[in-house]
């Protein structure tokens, strides 16, 4: 999994900024092609305390608006789904970033300690 807006901060920066109130979300976008229609979602991206989840949602909220309407019977539903989602902040899924990057320390620590043998 790849994390947008990171700047190459190691996993304990990650855990610091989110102890701060960062916290991690993707967005979603809609795209249809009158019988077809794409639900897809943004990249995780970290969002710092002082950053603005909706502002940066917002290019995806523009590519549904545009793009997400035109597919028949789903296009107007996942659309509005889209949006509702992004104008809400993204979908917050920190907890399971935090998971991963928390395994990711642990075995970090438990190589140095193998390698101390």
């Amino acid at each position: 999994m790849k994390i947008k807006n990171i700047g190459g901060l190691s996993a304990e920066n990650l855990q610091e900024e989110v102890k701060q109130g960062g916290r991690f979300v993707y967005y979603a976008f809609t795209i249809s092609l009158i019988v077809f229609t794409f639900r897809r979602t943004s990249g995780v991206y970290l969002l710092r305390k002082d950053e603005s989840a909706v502002a940066k949602g917002m290019g995806f909220t523009l590519l549904s608006c545009l793009f997400g309407w035109w597919g028949f019977p789903f296009g107007p539903k996942y659309t509005i789904e889209s949006i509702r989602t992004n104008m809400k902040g993204g979908k917050d899924v920190t907890d399971e970033v935090m998971a991963t990057v928390a395994g990711h320390i642990l075995f970090k620590e438990a190589e140095k300690e193998n390698i101390g043998l």
